[in-house]
């Protein structure tokens, strides 16, 4: 059995069973698994609110109260299990994730988070320790705003950043109303949806990069998250023959698009606006045909940016971009749609010193280093002191691709330093 540094000292420490924790990795990614064919290997496809994301959330539930959790699940399928403390009446220390998937995943975003804090729960059952402090596992609803738009979804409805009637009215692709899913899959829960603020949460997530296998770190003590911009622009053109319309007279929906594309990718190249990074991750035009000048095309632009002031100017210049289009073609029109947008995010020292803290005691050395991702710590952040431990990843840190991968020696290394960080948060 595998297990984590057990260093001979006086503090209390727990003994991760980490072939216990990769078992449970293991079977929640058989949910949603799929033979994927660019990589030929096998992904997992569990998307927010589809019917396989109500099968693991049931199995994340049977886990739960197998472990004794008390499980709630709040307005937004938020899902909750709680652990008494000795002191019930003080306020909790919260850990978990995320279990949605993007539609090309592997198995540890979000996942490892969320089953990494339930074997911390396991651990403590195992060795007899109750802690003065209740400890809640937490699983987020849409933390990856594939489907519905709008990423971190539960945690900021239960932070208070969004409303739950923004939230319930959010429709995906095929129309479907978030509100009308979440019921649907029976997770429509009774628990009031805005969290009372907790002690501390802390989150154990997959780096999702490449710097710490890079410079030979295990764990990473993430200081906080880069500001996020996402938008939908939609373009509308003029439908016409490809052979016989002469350019001059085109509105050109598809080289629109392209030229936004072009754009932000000068933008980043040309340093004025600090590290951002900008994705056009979504292209869509219709009619979509090989012979008809496109009369309409859309695209997602993603901005992300650790300086608040660079991306507003960022988001300025493509603003001012978008606007000055139909000017090169007349009759085209530019359409926005403000999708997700959040400011950069520092964490707390004092969780941060914590996490630091505990990784140095069980031997592991660490670096400090902004998420260059979103994550539910972030909305968390708002209301309760908050910070991450990073896990190094395989294959220069490739994640949402069925490649996303952590050896089971790292996700050891990353849920003992979260245990650690729980047990000195919640004595």
């Amino acid at each position: 059995m595998t297990t984590a540094p057990n260093p001979q000292t006086e503090k209390t420490r727990l003994r991760i069973d980490g072939d216990r924790l990769w078992a449970s990795l293991a079977e929640l990614a058989e949910i949603g698994a799929y033979d994927d064919a660019a990589t030929g290997l096998v992904g997992v496809d569990r998307q927010s609110l589809t019917d396989e994301d109500g099968d693991g959330r049931r199995l994340l539930v049977s886990w739960m109260q197998e472990a004794g959790l008390e499980v709630t699940v709040d307005g937004m399928g938020n899902i909750f299990g709680r652990r008494e403390g000795i002191q019930p009446e003080l306020k909790p220390v919260m850990a978990g994730s995320h279990i949605d998937t993007v539609a090309t995943a592997g198995a540890f975003d979000g996942c490892l988070g969320v089953l990494g804090a339930l074997e911390v729960v396991r651990a403590l059952n195992d060795a007899g320790i109750q802690t003065r402090r209740p400890i809640v596992v937490v699983a987020w609803t849409e933390e990856e705003g594939v489907r519905f738009g709008t990423d971190m979804l539960g945690s900021a409805v239960a932070a208070g950043r969004l409303t739950l009637d923004y939230a319930y009215d959010l429709v995906d692709e095929a129309s479907l109303r978030f509100g009308d899913e979440l019921e649907r899959i029976g997770f429509k829960g009774m628990r009031p949806t805005r969290l009372d603020p907790p002690h501390a949460y802390v989150e154990c997530h997959i780096e999702q990069g490449p710097i710490l296998a890079q410079r030979g770190y295990a764990i990473g003590v993430v200081t906080g998250v880069q500001a996020i911009s996402w938008q939908k622009v939609t373009l509308h053109g003029r439908a016409a023959h490809a052979g016989t319309t002469p350019t001059e007279l085109r509105a050109d929906a598809g080289l629109a698009a392209a030229q936004i594309i072009v754009e932000v990718r000068r933008m980043v190249n040309s340093g004025e606006y600090g590290q951002l990074r900008a994705t056009v991750g979504h292209v869509r035009t219709s009619p979509g045909l090989p012979s008809v000048v496109p009369d309409l095309a859309e695209i997602t632009v993603d901005l992300r940016n650790p300086d608040d002031a660079l991306m507003a100017e960022a988001e300025a210049h493509l603003e001012a971009f978008l606007a000055a289009l139909p000017e090169s073609q007349p009759g085209l029109r530019v359409e926005t749609k403000r999708m997700a947008k959040t400011r950069a995010v520092p964490f707390s020292d004092e969780i941060q010193n914590a996490i630091e803290a505990s990784a140095k005691e069980l031997g592991y050395d660490t670096m400090r280093l902004m998420s260059g991702a979103g994550h539910d710590a972030q909305e968390m952040a708002a209301i309760a002191p908050t910070a991450m431990v990073f896990v190094r990843g395989q294959y220069d840190g490739i994640s949402h691709n069925p490649r996303e991968y952590s050896t089971p020696e790292d996700c050891l290394a990353g849920v003992s330093v979260l245990a650690d960080t729980i047990v000195e948060l919640s004595a």
